[in-house]
């Protein structure tokens, strides 16, 4: 297939998740050529999919996004993608501080928080107000955890409300800026959680025929070994043993990665270099596939569509990354989320520490996860306590697993925190011509985060490309 190559284009995009795809999109729509290479065989990056014997399909990761997905669909993808966008109306919380439902709005949150957990209007207000009016140019002294002490003194259950979900979208700590959090929960909080009808592999299928409409030159399963740089300009990319020329680059690929084995450190001064290496990466997760067999249902008004379920006594972000597992979200879906399909699925999904997997002897890590699945199916007989004689299957992913697919460092979910937005963004500063686009820092919350990072920087590269 690499036979038919052009010797050059005018951008190549490195990676394939929703951030290189947007970009390589919205750069082909502008009237550049666009080469995008994926080193796996499928596109979608984390927002993917997989199949296994028995008619059985697994997305991959927790499929929660903002309504922000549907305008961003509609403008730099499609009016089908947009309208597949549909809310998932029942957000479920059990654990031992309390248990309850909502429809994550903040509407219906607020109403939570003056009945049930009883806290005064003015505070209620004020903290929604105080994370709607966060942006990155905030103090990044002011925490999470100062947020939180500031409208809710001494309140460890509407902390874990207002926390637990977050955490789970982009690795947010209470010691983290309480911009990477406000903002990320602002966004959600608007009017719910969505997902997209018909699973991954539909939207993905659905993006590709987009980009190939627009002229992108999408490739598989090849692998781009170096970023080459001639008097601080990107001058091309070796793919597969293979030079191609290029004017500009964009990685979808890890931030680290890009800096210190695409391009090199040798192409950067010393004090960027210092930076970088400052940049933390963010944790990475653990999930657990399940399937029930054809014909088994799963009551909708018990396991809804997302469950935030734990037993630690309280919440502790460093509990949430612990191999010894108090808490999980589990993702349902029904026939109603892919049409046509008749199975029901569960994937459970937690974080973790990619250090506490990384290092396993083969045997031990095998047992880790068969223990991984086999506590998951404990925890999960909780709700429905026939659930081991409905399943027909089950499988189990590792940090070292979204490693494996994704050559993210560490298995990183989220890319990196907060620091990592500068190093990102100034990489054209560096070198001309050299862009990253991913989930790093405050662009880091999931799925529209990332498509709309892609989008500033695909502007950012048709500006560049038109002065030069």
């Amino acid at each position: 297939m690499n036979d038919t190559l052009r010797e050059s284009y005018d951008v190549v995009v490195i990676g394939a998740g929703l951030a290189g795809m947007t970009a390589a999109n919205t750069i082909a729509r502008a009237g550049h050529s666009v080469l995008l290479v994926e080193q796996h065989y499928k596109l979608g990056g984390l927002a993917t999919w997989f199949h296994r014997k028995g008619g059985h399909i697994f997305d991959i990761s927790l499929h929660g996004f903002p309504v922000g997905m549907i305008k961003s669909c509609r403008r730099y993808w499609t009016a089908e993608i947009a309208d597949s966008i549909v809310q998932l109306k029942h957000i479920r919380f059990d654990n031992p501080m309390f248990s309850l439902e909502t429809t994550f709005t903040r509407e219906d949150f607020s109403k939570l928080l003056f009945e049930r957990f009883r806290i005064p209007a003015e505070n209620v207000t004020g903290f929604f107000d105080a994370a709607r009016a966060m942006s990155h140019l905030d103090d990044q002294a002011y925490t999470t955890r100062r947020l939180f002490e500031k409208f809710f003194p001494g309140r460890q259950d509407v902390v874990r409300l207002l926390m637990e979900p977050i955490t789970y979208a982009n690795g947010s700590t209470l010691e983290d800026p309480a911009l990477t959090y406000g903002i990320v929960f602002s966004n959600f909080m608007s009017k719910g959680v969505y997902t997209f009808q018909g699973g991954s592999d539909r939207l993905i299928r659905l993006m590709r025929d987009d980009m190939r409409k627009n002229g992108v030159d999408i490739r598989f399963a090849c692998e781009v070994q170096k970023v080459h740089v001639e008097r601080r300009k990107v001058a091309g990319v070796t793919l597969d043993g293979r030079r191609i020329g290029c004017r500009a680059v964009v990685s979808n690929a890890n931030l680290l990665g890009t800096i210190f084995q695409l391009v090199g450190e040798e192409q950067f001064d010393k004090d960027f270099l210092e930076e970088a290496r400052a940049v933390r990466l963010n944790n990475s997760s653990t999930q657990v596939y399940m399937a029930l067999k054809p014909g088994e249902t799963l009551d909708e008004n018990v396991c809804g569509d997302l469950l935030f379920s734990s037993t630690a006594p309280e919440f502790r972000t460093d509990m949430l990354l612990s191999r010894a597992i108090t808490s999980r979200t589990y993702s349902f879906y029904y026939p109603r989320t892919r049409p046509g399909h008749d199975r029901c699925y569960a994937v459970a999904s937690t974080n973790a520490n990619y250090a506490d997997w990384a290092d396993l002897p083969p045997d031990e890590y095998e047992a880790g996860k068969r223990n991984l699945i086999e506590t998951t199916l404990e925890g999960i007989s909780k709700y429905v306590p026939d659930f081991r004689e409905k399943l027909a299957y089950s499988e189990a992913a590792t940090p070292k697993t979204f490693e494996r697919y994704t050559k993210h460092w560490g298995g990183a979910s989220f890319g990196t925190k907060f620091e990592g937005l500068a190093v990102s963004r100034s990489l054209p500063e560096r070198i001309a011509g050299l862009y990253h686009a991913g989930s790093v820092g405050i662009i880091m919350s999931g799925w529209l985060g990332a498509m709309n990072y892609g989008v500033i920087v695909a502007n950012d590269v048709d500006a560049f490309l038109m002065k030069i």
